[in-house]
């Protein structure tokens, strides 16, 4: 009865505190990132640039400059990461809360669950955090540009782009796939009143 009035009302998320793990591959997207994050920190960036296809026709993405703020971020420059992208300070602060999750989790064993229940609402959001993130980069397309070397380094940032991109969606289809037929199947079960 709980989550039915949960899911009329204005959140398109559940929190819940569960006796099991929901979400357990996100921490292996976590620590790589958080890994990734902290050695380009130390050693500086990867001598090829990782670009999306539009860069070649001079367009940016809403991940550009991405690579640039998370370093600048794990090495506590926040300025020089909020000019080069703002989803840095989603994406490092996300990863490190669920390492946190994973500790508390461990220790007392019971898990910080989120569960989507208006996927529409949810999906929404996104989309209008993206346009706006895409709008604040492309705001910025001069400086994001700067640096990007010749034709072949583009074409072959795109192709490590391309590969790195191809690598994050498998990931991802592990993590999203799996959490969404779990979903469909509880909410099938669940008694209609």
């Amino acid at each position: 009865m709980e989550a039915d009035e949960g899911a009329r009302g204005p959140m398109p998320v559940r929190v819940s505190w569960d006796r099991d793990d929901r979400h357990r591959r996100l921490r292996v997207l976590a620590v790589a990132g958080l890994v990734a994050g902290g050695l380009m920190a130390v050693f500086g960036l990867p001598p090829i640039a990782l670009h999306s296809p539009l860069r070649l026709i001079g367009m940016v993405c809403p991940l550009c400059g991405g690579t640039r703020a998370v370093q600048a971020l794990m090495r506590g420059d926040v300025v020089t990461a909020w000019h080069y992208n703002p989803l840095a300070f989603i994406v490092v602060p996300g990863a490190l809360l669920v390492l946190a999750r994973w500790g508390v989790g461990l220790a007392t064993g019971r898990w910080v669950n989120v569960r989507v229940l208006r996927p529409a609402v949810f999906w929404t959001l996104v989309a209008l955090l993206v346009a706006v993130l895409w709008t604040n980069q492309a705001s910025h397309a001069t400086m994001l540009r700067s640096g990007d070397g010749s034709f072949r380094d583009q074409v072959m940032g795109l192709g490590l782009g391309t590969a790195v991109v191809g690598a994050a969606a498998a990931v991802l289809m592990l993590v999203v796939l799996p959490l969404a037929r779990r979903l469909r199947s509880r909410a099938a079960e669940r008694p209609r009143g």
